[in-house]
């Protein structure tokens, strides 16, 4: 009975089935205000073992934080992947799977005729993984209990506390400055 209930939880256990390929990453970002010091986190797991990536920002927001930890798990795969990518950011998840990034790109990276898209460099480069590599984009419910969910969780909001030095070179650009401060 243990087994049946490994399997029946997608994402984390499946991928480990001898034959499966599919690397299963888990991200979360945070922001002490908005914006704010930031911070994220990824766990990748593949057949190759689990690693975790987490680094903080001294002014960031948290949608560039929740963009950023899908990067940083993306960007650590060695070659084309199948990947299922949980994140409990709408913004991120529905950004990918329902188009809205493409579209903007399409447009010049404007969400209608008066509005710019956000983050478009954080979403080009997202659109060149997505490319790359086969993902399934999965939103999950933040803080319901999910042991991988709560752990990005705790380490993105740690290193949005420790304050970092580290600079968001695009968000502290002068048109970042502009939208936001």
């Amino acid at each position: 009975m243990k087994s049946a209930q490994r399997s029946s939880r997608p994402g984390r256990d499946d991928f480990a089935q001898p034959g499966d390929d599919t690397v299963t990453i888990y991200t979360d970002g945070a922001c002490l205000g908005n914006p704010g010091p930031g911070g994220y986190a990824a766990i990748v797991q593949s057949s190759e073992g689990t690693q975790e990536f987490a680094e903080g920002f001294r002014k960031t927001t948290n949608n560039r934080m929740e963009m950023m930890a899908a990067l940083a798990g993306l960007r650590a795969l060695k070659q084309p992947s199948r990947v299922r990518l949980y994140s409990d950011s709408q913004y991120l998840v529905n950004g990918m799977k329902l188009g809205w990034a493409r579209r903007w790109q399409r447009n010049g990276w404007r969400r209608n005729a008066r509005e710019p898209a956000l983050n478009p460099d954080l979403w080009e480069e997202l659109l060149r993984l997505d490319n790359h590599h086969t993902i399934e984009w999965v939103w999950v419910r933040g803080h319901v209990g999910d042991p991988l969910n709560e752990r990005c969780d705790r380490l993105a909001v740690e290193c949005a506390k420790k304050h970092a030095a580290k600079v968001d070179t695009v968000y502290e650009g002068q048109a970042h400055r502009a939208l936001f401060d």
